[in-house]
């Protein structure tokens, strides 16, 4: 059984502030630290694009150019847990969030991944 349980999500105003959490449980995820982590993002009429990724140790990260300077992605290994930051939000962030797992960070920056969570819905307000 794979499990990605994202939390975190919610109504901000632009300006504000978010911390989406990930935690990944199950018999694939018995090894959390060899996956490569990661958020996409899916807004109403649009198709899913990737957001960040975050490598299996944590020391190499991605983040798409709409999202540099504002979002951070980071992972404790000691809890299975995946985060992203969410700092000087836009309207234009509104979208459901989702947590991916793979077990190589390119593939995510290619927009996929393996495993994925139910997401969490994300809205800023102008």
């Amino acid at each position: 059984q794979v499990q990605l349980v994202e939390s975190g999500g919610g109504l901000v105003q632009a300006g504000g502030s978010l911390r989406l959490s990930c935690a990944a449980s199950g018999r694939t995820f018995s090894r959390f630290s060899i996956y490569a982590m990661g958020w996409f993002r899916q807004a109403p009429g649009k198709e899913c694009e990737f957001v960040a990724a975050i490598n299996w140790s944590g020391d190499n990260t991605y983040g798409a150019d709409s999202v540099k300077g504002r979002f951070t992605i980071s992972r404790d290994n000691t809890k299975n847990t995946v985060y992203l930051q969410m700092n000087s939000l836009k309207p234009e962030d509104t979208a459901v969030y989702y947590c991916a797992a793979d077990p190589r960070i390119a593939t995510m920056t290619l927009n996929r991944s393996t495993y994925w969570g139910q997401g969490t819905q994300v809205t800023v307000s102008s």
